[in-house]
């Protein structure tokens, strides 16, 4: 792996957090209401009594940004799990929820819906909490399979999370086929992946905790570019293989599970995110993981305001828009694989 010049890397990174910027503030002028930038910056000098009568200012600061800020956090959380996976299988169509922690969330979030603790009071709901202890509990489900009954193999645990994901998919079909209508729809629509301004309620604890994340998967860096040339390679420069493939998940996992409790499943994000950076960037995970990140942020905030608008106003579920995207991206990656590795063997 050729060597990074540290200036071009600083220089990528912050082109791409400026382009983040940008998009963050074309698409907060987006919505059901124009606003003006003017208004939102004038009711920055005006005293608490005056913005109230300022909509403008209320719809950005109070609506908007908070929602995008969200958007932002999770796409950022999924890219950069889907980064992690991908190195630590070594499987180009690894993502986040490949290890059950979709449906981990999404039983926990059916199981406090069906429960009636959806209502929001006091500004705070249910679902979230339950979601985030459901994808903990299944990650850590997961993790014991994979550590005891496999060896602590990855691929053990791989295949742990397609037999965990299987069975409480399966649970959450038996609920809905018994649950109330009403029930049913608040389900289905939150495990469609949605980003809602209620979520936004717990944004700095989710903040601090995703980007906590994302510092300790960037000091990882170099062993996951060890990991991906084979685990006898990475011993072979002092790596520790198994501190780094656990650390890396047990994190990923954490990030993952913040982020899925406020949004839903949203789905590809951590598939086509890193590939594109990879594409364009390069492999080396110490400018690939900050890179997914603002990346990630980016693609998120853009599919939330293009599901925000394109039924104005009515909205469509995010992952229904980031599916839209990533079904025929995954089509097309599923193929060049194939061929590159001349068929199914």
């Amino acid at each position: 792996m050729a060597m990074l010049d540290g200036r071009k890397v600083t220089a990528r990174i912050l082109i791409m957090t400026a382009a983040l910027i940008i998009i963050a503030l074309l698409c907060s002028m987006l919505g059901t209401e124009d606003i003006s930038l003017s208004q939102v910056w004038k009711g920055l000098s005006q005293d608490e009594s005056a913005t109230a009568l300022n909509a403008d200012y209320e719809i950005f600061f109070h609506i908007r940004l908070p929602r995008i800020i969200l958007a932002g956090i999770v796409g950022a959380a999924l890219a950069c799990s889907g980064v992690v996976f991908q190195a630590l299988l070594r499987n180009p169509l690894a993502e986040p929820y490949i290890l059950g922690i979709s449906s981990g969330a999404g039983l926990g979030a059916m199981l406090a819906i069906i429960a009636g603790l959806d209502i929001v009071f006091l500004g705070r709901s249910a679902v979230a909490p339950f979601a985030f202890v459901g994808a903990i509990g299944t990650v850590a489900l997961v993790w014991a399979v994979g550590r005891y009954a496999c060896r602590a193999s990855m691929t053990g645990l791989l295949l742990a999370g397609v037999v965990v994901n299987a069975f409480f998919s399966s649970l959450i079909m038996f609920i809905t086929s018994i649950a109330e209508s009403d029930k049913v729809f608040s389900t289905i629509f939150w495990l469609m992946g949605n980003i809602s301004e209620q979520a936004a309620i717990g944004l700095w604890l989710l903040s601090g905790l995703v980007l906590t994340g994302i510092v300790g998967l960037f000091y990882l860096a170099p062993g996951l570019n060890a990991i991906c040339f084979g685990e006898a390679e990475a011993k072979s420069v002092g790596v520790n293989v198994t501190a780094v493939q656990w650390t890396a998940f047990g994190i990923s996992a954490l990030i993952t599970a913040a982020a899925v409790s406020v949004s839903g499943l949203i789905g590809f994000v951590g598939l086509i995110v890193p590939h594109a950076v990879r594409l364009v960037f390069g492999p080396d995970h110490r400018q690939l993981i900050p890179l997914s990140a603002l990346s990630g942020a980016a693609f998120l905030i853009a599919a939330d305001t293009l599901a925000r608008v394109i039924v104005a106003p009515a909205q469509l579920p995010v992952g229904v828009v980031t599916a839209l995207i990533g079904g025929p991206f995954f089509l097309i990656l599923l193929i060049r694989q194939t061929r590159r590795r001349g068929g199914y063997k």
